[in-house]
């Protein structure tokens, strides 16, 4: 038995995706990851691979969905792991239009297992990942539930990304690098907002959409700048003005917000 907002009848997340959710155009995307990566990487230094977002979710669209897929390594990630990792991207971005870009996440078992992430990398794999390959990790890791430790160290770090976000955004000329940099800020800051009340929503969502309208339930002043958000999530260049407006305006209120109901996330060493 399930209960509805992502979670069991006991109140703990329901894990996202399933590989039997992957639609037909991403199938073949899909299997020919997996032939990559053990062309790429040996089995003695991958211990797992994941996918997650839109496609293992079933939700992807033709042509403007990307695949994104984590990699749990035995160690800790090389150089040349990481070099494996971006000529997998490349070949498959060259080899299927379907999917709009390739990006691969690398981590090394102990860091996902460890407890600085319990509650942060920990829980996103445990919860947003669908197992492709290898031993599943998530049965090392608790069961999760929406509390505010969760979304503080999920998202509680926005304040200390802005001035980052700021100089990415003054030093982006070009249309395309703009975009770029609005699909990712708008993505954040949704997701950002929808953890903020996720703890008093009582659930879980990945849909970006959804989740901009669960946070103007709680926020009806920010509601039309978060829904904005969330429609430039998916067709940023057809809101070209937006990023300073989010970078001036909802960012930096979001993280003084956040800061104030949740707490700051706990530094990374």
């Amino acid at each position: 038995m399930t209960h509805h907002k992502g979670l069991d009848r006991d109140g703990c997340f329901l894990r996202e995706g399933a590989l039997d959710r992957v639609s037909a155009p991403f199938a073949p995307v899909v299997a020919q990851l997996e032939a990559r990566l053990g062309d790429h990487f040996v089995p003695a230094g991958l211990h797992s691979s994941y996918l997650y977002g839109s496609v293992p979710r079933g939700t992807a669209v033709p042509g403007v969905s990307d695949l994104d897929v984590l990699l749990a390594l035995r160690d800790t990630p090389t150089e040349a792991d990481r070099a494996a990792a971006r000529s997998v991207e490349d070949r498959l971005d060259a080899a299927f239009p379907q999917v709009n870009g390739v990006g691969i996440l690398l981590f090394g078992v102990d860091r996902v297992l460890s407890g600085p992430e319990r509650y942060d990398l920990g829980w996103f794999v445990a919860c947003l990942c669908t197992p492709l390959s290898g031993p599943d990790l998530a049965a090392r890791l608790p069961r999760y539930r929406p509390t505010s430790l969760l979304a503080r160290e999920t998202n509680g770090d926005l304040f200390r990304g802005l001035p980052g976000l700021r100089a990415q955004a003054a030093a982006a000329t070009t249309e395309a690098e703009r975009s770029r940099l609005t699909r990712g800020v708008a993505r954040r800051l949704v997701r950002t907002g929808f953890t903020l009340v996720m703890p008093r929503w009582g659930g879980w969502t990945s849909d970006l959409t959804e989740s901009a309208e669960v946070f103007g339930r709680y926020y009806p002043a920010y509601a039309e700048q978060m829904g904005a958000a969330a429609r430039a999530a998916r067709t940023p260049a057809a809101y070209p003005e937006l990023l300073d407006e989010l970078l001036s305006g909802l960012a930096p209120w979001l993280a003084d917000e956040y800061l104030a109901v949740h707490g700051a996330k706990a530094p990374r060493p």
